[in-house]
């Protein structure tokens, strides 16, 4: 296994089944920390920098909080017009990161644009990593959603995952290239224009995972052990803020999950949202015995700990 000891956390494609495992080892280790609201001090001389070139409530403050939980630093920006990045000037990445990397000990960047973070850690001497790059990936975030069902369900393998919404969302192509490290069998739900491209279901195929495009959650959802939510009503992730029109769409009955609908899965069956929804997961959802986006949102804090201390050298 290769060591985290400052790694770039940029892609799921080039993780190990071995290092999957030794994150969320870490993350039990961490995880009494942050369910006791109690800071440690394993990182208590580094800093954290934040480069966000796009919206984020749960990435952003859960890094944040997670090196606050690990006794670090933390400062950077939310909001790019604020930035020479983001006003008349348009500061390059390699100039932004150049200048970035002598101000703290490890780089989290959101960015529009797909590679951006790659780009990034090209420039930095200190480890990048990547909190979502326009429709490319979204590695910690299926990071928490991994460990969140490892915690539920006991294992990563023999299970099947209905994923329903927008293929072409960066949460979808790390969830994919990570089920391909397991025993696990997928159903995915989307509409024809969101569906996965011929060339990502040749590479899943490449990489031998099992999978099945079906039109309507209903025809997989008594199969499913887990179920992995994104919208259909989507902004575009090319673009550094795109702000709600007067009118927005409606999700087709195929791509909602509705307590009705929900009768028909198994007991057992769990429901993973990384969240904000739009309509395609009703809030009358949140008090079945289905639900587990509110602690996949703890453990996007715990998972991100793990992380850090990782690629830091706090842990081994």
């Amino acid at each position: 296994m290769r060591s985290f000891l400052g790694r770039d956390i940029l892609s799921l494609k080039d993780f190990g089944r071995e290092e999957y495992y030794r994150v969320f080892e870490a993350a039990d280790e961490l995880a009494p920390f942050a369910r006791d609201r109690q800071n440690a001090d394993l990182l208590k001389d580094k800093t954290l920098v934040t480069a966000f070139y796009q919206p984020s409530t749960r990435t952003r403050l859960a890094h944040e909080a997670a090196m606050h939980r690990l006794g670090g630093h933390v400062l950077g920006f939310s909001d790019v017009k604020n930035t020479r990045a983001g006003d008349f000037y348009q500061e390059s990445i390699k100039d932004t990161v150049r200048m970035l990397e002598f101000y703290g000990d490890v780089l989290v960047m959101r960015h529009f644009q797909q590679g951006a973070p790659a780009e990034a850690a090209k420039w930095a001497s200190i480890p990048v990593i990547n909190a979502g790059d326009g429709w490319g990936e979204h590695p910690t975030q299926v990071l928490t959603d991994l460990y969140t069902i490892l915690t539920e369900k006991g294992t990563l393998d023999g299970l099947n995952f209905l994923l329903i919404g927008d293929m072409r969302m960066r949460t979808m192509h790390s969830i994919s290239y990570a089920m391909t490290k397991f025993d696990i069998n997928a159903f995915y739900v989307s509409p024809p224009e969101m569906s996965l491209t011929e060339d990502f279901k040749k590479e899943l195929v490449d990489l031998n995972l099992n999978f099945t495009e079906v039109e309507h959650v209903e025809q997989a959802i008594a199969e499913a052990d887990v179920i992995y939510m994104e919208p259909v009503v989507q902004p575009d992730y090319t673009k550094a803020r795109d702000e709600r029109g007067a009118t927005i769409g409606q999700t087709p009955a195929n791509y909602r999950v509705t307590k009705e609908l929900l009768r028909k899965a198994r007991q057992d069956a769990i429901i993973l949202h990384s969240l904000p929804r739009m309509d395609e997961l009703p809030t009358d959802v949140d008090d079945t015995r289905h639900q587990r986006y509110w602690i996949e949102a703890f453990n996007g804090v715990v998972v991100r700990m793990a992380l850090l201390a990782l690629v830091l050298g706090a842990m081994e």
